[in-house]
């Protein structure tokens, strides 16, 4: 299988990596901002083809499929002109930054039966697939859900803490993360959401402090802190606390409530969520079916999105 991927920053980079892991995957064509720079990461992956405009790749009759990891704000028309080129597509988080435009893709989708996913990642972290699976199993229940997504962004910085051109957003970017993976683990729709924001700051534009209450229809209930202000450990941490224990996930690792690591290096082929998500993705189009994480499964998120920014609005 042969893939485009658009993007050479800091995310762009984790896909590359796991791709490498990925037996009968090719990167052909790479996408960036900066010819240079972007140069510079194709020699170190030895990829053939470059350039700054994504219909370039998009052009290449042997490329099969097309990873995004570009802004936010490119997502949701870059993902259509994919579609509409005939290629599978795999965005990053999120699929688009309004309603109107995750609904149209999701009909595009549709109508060229191409496989589209999504970058929820943390369906496939090991941490909350091990949770997943109890609760599929009726071993665990979920009362509540504590998170924290806390950053330190007071300047426009990206993961690797290298300045960027553009500005993620903790509700189209950060909370859905959460809010998808809230429903996805109750088995449950949300049928109540409340926000709340912070000042907005004077040149980034954006709150830094955002604070999310959930309810699903099943009675579970969600609380999500978000900050770009936190001085401290970075990442998202999620308590859930159930009917039979408490968990606290980290990204792919897993503790009980007392801190005591779980071992879940079985729960799946890696330890790395990115390359589960993209071995998904590749396991899809060979398949001819439907992933975790398409853009039609997870449009319920951008749903409650939309009604978070009217609130905030």
């Amino acid at each position: 299988m042969k893939v485009a991927l658009a993007g050479a920053g800091a995310f762009g980079n984790k896909h590359l990596d796991a791709i490498q892991l990925i037996d009968g995957v090719e990167v052909i064509s790479l996408v960036g901002r900066e010819l240079g720079k972007t140069q510079e990461i194709a020699d170190k992956y030895k990829i053939p083809h470059v350039t700054t405009n994504l219909a370039d790749s998009l052009a290449i009759q042997e490329v099969d499929a097309v990873i995004l990891c570009t802004p936010t704000q490119m997502h949701a028309a870059q993902a259509m002109a994919c579609l509409r080129a005939g290629k599978h597509v795999e965005v990053e988080i999120p699929m688009a930054d309004s309603l109107a435009d995750a609904k149209e893709l999701v009909r595009l989708q549709q109508e060229t039966g191409k496989v589209a996913m999504v970058g929820h990642t943390r369906r496939f972290n090991p941490s909350h697939q091990y949770i997943h699976r109890k609760i599929v199993a009726n071993e665990f229940n979920i009362q509540q859900m504590d998170v924290q997504t806390f950053f330190f962004r007071r300047t426009n910085m990206n993961a690797l803490g290298q300045p960027r051109s553009w500005t993620d957003h903790l509700l189209w970017h950060h909370a859905a993360h959460t809010i998808d993976l809230f429903s996805y683990q109750c088995g449950s729709p949300i049928v109540k959401a409340n926000a709340i924001q912070g000042p907005i700051h004077p040149t980034l534009g954006i709150a830094m402090d955002m604070s999310i209450q959930l309810k699903a229809a099943n009675g579970a209930i969600c609380t999500l802190s978000l900050s770009f202000n936190n001085d401290g450990p970075l990442g998202t941490y999620f308590r859930y606390i159930g009917d039979k224990a408490t968990y606290i996930a980290r990204y792919d690792d897993l503790f009980d409530g007392k801190e005591q690591a779980i071992d879940v290096s079985k729960v799946d082929v890696s330890m790395n969520g990115i390359e589960i998500q993209d071995r998904e993705f590749f396991a899809a189009i060979r398949e001819g079916r439907e992933p975790n994480a398409s853009v039609a499964q997870v449009l319920p998120c951008y749903e409650v999105m939309h009604e978070l920014e009217l609130q905030l609005k």
